[in-house]
């Protein structure tokens, strides 16, 4: 591959990273109910569950994907910049900032979920809900852009 070729390959790494992140978050959730059986379950359940540890593994990766996803969020608007000499506003980018800002604030109230918190736990998980749900559309109308990308070399 020529450097020249750079930013258009550059252009791929965004959608792929997001799909990566998309089925990681997807995971994540799975673990975070999991979490929550362990607590709220019966004593039975509970007894099988521990040994997983759930919450833990919930956690570091919620902080693993709130770092991936920030980092992705701003590498694809850093390339469609590099690229284009301007960001396209519109739906997918504005999607995507309250994506970032959505599980960003959903990983500031660990502290308060660890205190028993139930209003932060609540707010936890309609936010990271509500961020799933956009992740979904931003698949769909991201492979649109891919589209286009790959029409146009």
């Amino acid at each position: 591959m020529t450097l020249a070729a750079l930013p258009f390959a550059l252009s791929f790494v965004h959608p792929l990273m997001m799909w990566v992140l998309l089925l990681a978050s997807a995971y994540a959730m799975y673990l975070g109910i999991k979490a929550k059986k362990t607590r709220t379950g019966t004593p039975e359940q509970r007894k099988a569950l521990i040994p997983g540890k759930f919450a833990q593994r919930h956690f570091r990766w919620g902080g693993l994907l709130l770092g991936l996803i920030v980092l992705g969020s701003i590498g694809g608007m850093a390339v469609t910049y590099l690229n284009n000499d301007k960001l396209f506003m519109g739906p997918h980018l504005l999607a995507g900032l309250a994506m970032t800002a959505m599980i960003a604030v959903a990983a500031s109230l660990s502290p308060f979920m660890q205190q028993g918190n139930v209003i932060a736990r609540k707010a936890h998980v309609g936010l990271n809900m509500g961020m799933m749900t956009l992740f979904l559309w931003q698949a769909v109308s991201g492979m649109e852009i891919v589209n286009k990308i790959w029409s146009s070399r």
